[in-house]
């Protein structure tokens, strides 16, 4: 769900949220509510609290599941930690974890799956030829392939 909820979002504040709309001039009914509405920006010593009920109830069973030994990690850390620093911890401890078990995945995949001549699927890498300038040992490049050897994918090499 949107965090408005699908109302366009508004501003509290009104016209003196602006220094220069309150330069122009207030009256005494707008410094009554702005002098509220400063009070009211100022959050109690034990702000924010963390329900865990309510915690539990808007996240999915599945997230709570795979959540869980990096919560009860940290839990552990954040006396040693703070707080603060335990969470940051913890988030980058899973967005690592993330990213290393997608390069294992594509590690895997682009090593069990290539493309080659008894498969019509897979990755199929392409090596261009080396760039030689003049005046470099080799210029100008000439191929070892012979014309059997384009397209291949390993038909060649195959033990039959």
């Amino acid at each position: 769900m949107a965090q408005t909820a699908g109302v366009k979002p508004m501003s509290i504040a009104g016209r003196v949220a602006l220094e220069r709309e309150r330069c122009l001039g207030m009256t005494d009914t707008e410094r009554a509510w702005r002098k509220q509405w400063l009070k009211d920006q100022i959050l109690a010593p034990n702000e924010p609290v963390h329900v865990e009920e309510y915690w539990r109830e808007r996240t999915n069973f599945f997230r709570r599941i795979y959540r869980a030994p990096l919560d009860k990690l940290f839990a552990a850390l954040t006396p040693m930690l703070g707080a603060s620093r335990a969470a940051d911890y913890r988030y980058l401890t899973g967005k690592f974890a993330l990213i290393g078990f997608g390069i294992l995945c594509g590690h895997y995949y682009f090593k069990y799956n290539g493309n080659d001549w008894t498969k019509k699927g897979g990755w199929r890498v392409h090596v261009s030829k080396p760039m030689v300038l003049p005046g470099q040992p080799g210029f100008p490049f000439q191929s070892n392939k012979q014309p059997s050897d384009y397209a291949d994918r390993g038909f060649k090499n195959a033990k039959i």
